[in-house]
């Protein structure tokens, strides 16, 4: 089968690129903001609409990252999450856990309204649901957790889908957007009286001080107050949050389906090949399905067009429907459930941080947002101890375990890869590891037959990245890093490219 979508996200394809200025000279403000997604963009608006004067500063263009390529539902029903919550904090903290996110859903409905943003936001009904026994248990155990916590869920016995299931748990009033419209029009606001919006600046670094420095590749520096940083994962080591996540990349195919025949609500299946299926309004009056799902962790896994064509031929097969778009997605998933949200670090009071969104970072970016500005103006938040970013992390669960275990079977065992293969060996079309006078060498050999060649060693913390058929990339499998075959940063943590390398 050969893959029909175009390789883009379909947020990204239906705006209008944005143009705001690099960072070419130095700049004083009270709080820079590094990071253009949806956390990013709303942490500068609301620290602006409260007095504060902002720089938000992206490496590449507003949106154009994470949050440009999620499936954009704005959810508290996140599939199958309260009962683990009650499990590992108690009901207390997973009440907490409800109550923010439906606080988030609602602050974002209010931003939207107040604003007058035209980006498709739509209230919808959103469903977790089972196709077999053992998911209709989850989905049983989930109805009572999430209803002990006062959350206002239902079970249901069918869903508007063209499949049967076994059950489902429901979640009325819950919400999907067009981020990418929302984030453009967010930004276009920030602009002016002392504030800043920044594009094409990759920041290095941050010094902690009194002012803050924000470091660019540009050259020039911005000095705040405080600094936010919203890049996913942290660009900054300090605090460990590569050990305190795990980097999982999602794919996602869309076509065209007559409205008449397409679902209604927001869903997601459990259990292992779920999927996670939502609509959205075209400009041209029409209907786009989104399906989701195939996920797995990043540089883990070498066919990642076979992936791709699961889900083209999903959407086939289901609801007739011919892909029309293709693209992936990435995201950390804390190993709690919790994200991190707060000072970077118990020593730095001025650096804060966002991250650990574990795939629903529509909710979790406006939970951020409110918490952070509340901290940078002094105000008490109720949230605060719930997504502590310092506490105590925990290192000692399986999933901890397993994988901070694969990462140090990562970097000793990749090493070996390539060991007796020269770039001689690189099919046109093949991406390879190789080596060269001794060194590991990332080699892709496109088309024309034209040679590319970097260094197989990602700069982050030293680990050999793998190849991405189905994107052409080198994807770092130790803490999600990505790179263009050429060597350019797609993906942090690491805020340096791959290193060319000449092969004769």
């Amino acid at each position: 089968m050969t893959l029909t979508g175009r390789p883009v996200s379909y947020w990204i394809d239906s705006t209008l690129p944005s143009s705001y200025p690099a960072l070419s000279q130095d700049v004083t403000v009270d709080v820079a903001v590094v990071g253009g997604g949806l956390a990013g963009v709303m942490t500068a608006k609301l620290l602006k609409d409260a007095g504060k004067t902002v720089a938000l500063i992206e490496a590449d263009r507003i949106g154009a990252g994470v949050s440009g390529h999620t499936t954009a539902k704005i959810a508290a029903l996140q599939q199958l999450l309260y009962a683990e919550l009650i499990d590992k904090h108690g009901e207390e903290k997973a009440r907490l856990a409800g109550e923010s996110n439906r606080a988030a859903i609602a602050r974002l409905a209010d931003l939207i309204a107040t604003e007058n943003i035209d980006c498709d936001f739509e209230r919808k009904a959103n469903y977790t649901f089972a196709t077999d026994a053992d998911g209709l248990a989850k989905v049983k155990a989930e109805v009572e957790a999430t209803q002990k916590l006062g959350l206002p869920t239902s079970f249901v016995e069918s869903v508007d889908l063209p499949f049967p299931v076994t059950g489902a748990i429901m979640m009325a009033d819950e919400a999907q957007f067009h981020p990418r419209k929302f984030m453009l029009a967010i930004a276009a606001t920030l602009p002016g009286n002392g504030s800043h919006v920044f594009e094409q600046t990759r920041v290095s670094t941050v010094e902690d001080e009194t002012p803050c420095r924000v470091i660019t590749d540009n050259g020039p520096t911005v000095i705040a107050q405080d600094v936010v940083i919203t890049t996913n994962l942290p660009i900054l080591d300090i605090g460990l949050y590569f050990a305190k996540t795990y980097p999982q990349r999602s794919y996602l195919a869309g076509g065209r389906i007559d409205a008449s025949r397409a679902p209604q609500g927001m869903y997601i299946g459990v259990g292992k090949g779920y999927r996670s299926i939502r609509t959205t309004p075209t400009d041209d009056g029409g209907t786009l399905l989104i399906v989701g799902g195939e996920g797995h962790k990043v540089g883990s896994e070498e066919a990642t067009d076979e992936r791709f064509r699961r889900l083209e031929s999903y959407l086939q097969e289901n609801f007739g429907v011919t892909a029309e778009y293709r693209w992936s997605s990435q995201d950390f998933v804390s190993f709690d459930k919790l994200p991190y949200i707060g000072a970077i670090t118990p020593a730095h009071q001025h650096t804060y941080v966002a991250t650990g969104f574990s795939l629903w970072g529509m909710a979790k970016s406006v939970i951020s947002a409110m918490m952070l500005t509340d901290r940078i103006l002094g105000r008490e938040h109720p949230w605060a101890d719930l997504y502590d970013s310092t506490r105590a992390t925990p290192f000692v669960t399986p999933t901890s375990i397993q994988q901070n275990l694969e990462v140090g079977a990562h970097w000793v065992g990749d090493r070996f890869k390539g060991l007796f293969d020269s770039t001689d060996s690189v099919a046109p079309g093949e991406g390879k590891l190789v080596t060269h006078q001794g060194g590991k060498v990332a080699a892709y050999r496109d088309d024309s037959g034209k040679l590319h060649t970097v260094s197989a060693v990602c700069p982050h913390l030293g680990c050999i990245v793998a190849w991405n058929q189905a994107e052409t990339s080198w994807d770092c499998p130790c803490h999600g890093s990505r790179f263009s075959c050429d060597g350019k940063i797609l993906h942090g943590p690491a805020v340096k490219p791959l290193e060319q390398k000449v092969c004769d």
